[in-house]
């Protein structure tokens, strides 16, 4: 299996890349949050997984190890396909994927589109126990400061802010400093938007 490929970055596009390596261009499709990752520069590594199907082999390459880590335990779900997962990384950082299924928060992952209450339960059912596994997540330890979190973004949107941006600019704060109140969340996400 190819497990990166590095070379000089020929077209960056929010579906795909292209790299050129020693004179061979890959076509890799990527997720959102790796395009929002990917440097303009010239040299570039992404890590790979190669899904191989009868009618063609398909490279999805992967800023960060764990996106790609997530990204083939979603493969591993009856159900879910590449795009699915792709659309699901997209939607989600892979931290927020992580923690909603290792959580068993059905409304995050069915909030995502194309993804209805089954699919989601599935995913949560097959895949929590792996997630807590892999990653080392304290079941318990999670939920109050992701509460919080859940309480600032509300409050936020009801400010006028667009919930994607607000969510890039909370999980920051909240990845730096844990034990924060709401409303220290709110008063920093509003220095930062």
């Amino acid at each position: 299996m190819i497990t990166h490929i590095q070379g000089k970055l020929v077209e960056k596009n929010p579906t795909h890349v292209i790299i050129d390596c020693n004179g061979v261009g890959y076509f890799i499709n990527i997720s959102l949050h790796t395009f929002s990752q990917v440097p303009d520069k010239e040299h570039l590594r992404l890590y790979t997984h190669l899904l191989v199907r009868e009618d063609a082999h398909v490279l999805y390459g992967f800023y960060e190890k764990v996106e790609r880590e997530i990204f083939g335990l979603l493969l591993s779900v009856s159900g879910v396909g590449a795009s699915t997962a792709r659309t699901m990384l997209s939607s989600l950082t892979p931290s927020q994927v992580r923690d909603a299924i290792a959580h068993g928060d059905v409304a995050t992952i069915q909030s995502i589109k194309g993804i209805g209450a089954k699919t989601a339960q599935r995913v949560i059912l097959d895949l929590k126990d792996k997630m807590l596994k892999i990653f080392g997540i304290d079941e318990v330890s999670h939920p109050q400061s992701n509460t919080n979190k859940e309480e600032a973004l509300s409050a936020l949107e009801v400010l006028g802010f667009v919930r994607k941006q607000a969510e890039k600019v909370v999980d920051k704060i909240v990845k730096d400093e844990l034990d924060l109140s709401v409303e220290d969340i709110i008063k920093k996400a509003l220095k930062n938007l």
